[in-house]
């Protein structure tokens, strides 16, 4: 009888700088280590990707390398990158993410666009070696958001062209080949059934929990949730550098050990953040900002106009999730006012689709105020109500006007909002037939902290 070894594979996704659970993972991953790769055994620790998010004041102040350092505690084998690291960064921010990371990022399906080139701070493949001598590729792959990612400077590819011209040098030179696929689970599947070949795909971005994996057409999918709740574990038995079983389990983050310091650490890293947006100050304002008399939404509107000189405008109020006192304002309020990963964006439309996006807006109005919203750069509870400026729906008269204007069905028209209600399903008009532009260079609440500088410099 051939003589067996096993391959563990510890894997974590979609953290979303979810730093609470960050000690006990820690734990858990350096123990594991330790104990699985005795003899001809061998451990691999990955990460699919969104393991920062914006939304965490220190992740916020350092652009993403906390989060970096905290990966570096672990010492992972290799790691790809979700939207939140692709897109949330400007796109030198993104080139020096990984300056200092002791892993290696693998990324098959991008190019840096100044250069045509793969980037510099990633690999299409990575290759391991085991202590019996098994030779593992893993490939990272992000989601291809095509619209997107030009306006960071980064081109993205579909995936599935990309793999099948990589497989076969893959497949001559590995005994095991893993796919790091920040996809989701539908495209997971898809790819499983067309790359026989993959023996493991490890999945993220969809935030899907399988608690023992799916086997697809000989490849294992496994994927571990979100926000770090729970760590997948992989367990491949090898017989002459080939698989011959596949086990997929989670371990659930809340039921290991605390210790005394976890809570100060967590805090720690909340409080390390906070201070620093609190030094950043921003403007002094002589009233404050307040959602109940509409004055922050005001705000909100004017600073739309100042950045666009475009007077109509469409904004929801469940963007605002608190009041901005009068006095100095720094970035720890506008983090916690604003905290949406969502950018500016005009769109043109002529005035028989404006009218339509009018009725769609009237039709949905009800429903959407009320709709608890995930996803989509969006970080509140509720999308609200949806308020127009320059633009108004009179039911009662029939008449749909733009700037006290009647719509002429023949004539352009364009209005400024924010990348969010493209790709809401409620207004489809926008994505479908609107000319659009999204103006990436900076997020909502770094646009509204300009227009509160220039409106209202501190004194």
């Amino acid at each position: 009888m051939a003589e067996q070894s096993i391959i563990t594979i510890m894997h974590t996704n979609d953290l979303h700088s979810h730093f609470e659970n960050w000690p006990k993972i820690r734990r858990y991953l350096s123990g594991q280590k330790k104990i699985l790769g005795l003899g001809d055994n061998g451990v691999l620790t990955v990460d699919i990707g969104d393991a920062l998010d914006l939304v965490h004041p220190l992740t916020e102040a350092t652009a993403g390398i906390i989060n970096v350092e905290l990966l570096n505690q672990i010492g992972y084998d290799a790691v790809t990158i979700g939207n939140n690291e692709g897109l949330s960064l400007q796109h030198d921010k993104l080139q020096k993410l990984y300056n200092d990371a002791n892993f290696p990022v693998t990324v098959a399906n991008i190019k840096d666009l100044r250069t045509n080139k793969q980037p510099s701070w990633c690999q299409e493949v990575v290759y391991q070696v085991m202590p019996d001598g098994t030779k593992v590729a893993m490939i990272g792959m992000t989601a291809p958001f095509v619209e997107t990612y030009p306006l960071r400077e980064w081109g993205i590819g579909e995936v599935a062209p990309i793999l099948a011209a990589m497989l076969p040098q893959i497949n001559a030179q590995a005994d095991v080949i893993i796919l790091l696929s920040h996809l989701g689970l539908p495209e997971d599947r898809r790819l499983a059934q067309m790359f026989p070949t993959l023996d493991v795909i490890i999945g993220a971005h969809t935030h899907h929990r399988l608690e023992k994996g799916e086997m697809l057409n000989n490849t294992l999918i496994a994927a571990a949730g979100k926000w770090g709740r729970y760590i997948g574990k992989i367990s491949l038995t090898i017989e002459n550098h080939k698989v011959v079983s596949k086990v997929a389990r989670l371990v659930t983050t809340s039921d290991l050990p605390d210790e005394d310091t976890d809570i100060a650490e967590i805090q720690g890293l909340q409080d390390a953040g906070l201070e620093q947006l609190r030094a950043a100050k921003v403007a002094y304002l002589p009233k404050p900002l307040l959602r109940a008399d509409n004055s922050f939404m005001d705000a909100l509107f004017a600073m739309l106009v100042q950045k666009t000189g475009i007077k109509a405008a469409l904004l929801s109020t469940g963007l605002v999730l608190g009041d901005l006192p009068a006095g100095e304002v720094t970035k720890a309020d506008l983090l916690a006012l604003l905290p949406h990963q969502m950018y500016v964006m005009q769109t043109m439309l002529t005035g028989k689709e404006l009218k339509r996006l009018l009725q769609e807006i009237h039709k949905n109005a009800e429903f959407v105020s009320a709709f608890a919203m995930v996803g989509l750069g969006f970080r509140g509870k509720l999308v609200g109500d949806i308020q127009l400026c320059e633009m108004a729906i009179d039911i009662h008269k029939g008449q749909l006007t733009y700037q006290n204007q009647l719509i002429d069905d023949n004539k352009q028209y364009q209005f400024v909002s924010l990348d969010y209600y493209k790709y809401l399903p409620f207004f489809p008009t926008i994505d479908l037939v609107g000319e659009n532009k999204i103006m990436m260079q900076k997020m909502l609440r770094e646009d509204f902290a300009d227009y509160l500088a220039q409106n209202f410099p501190i004194k």
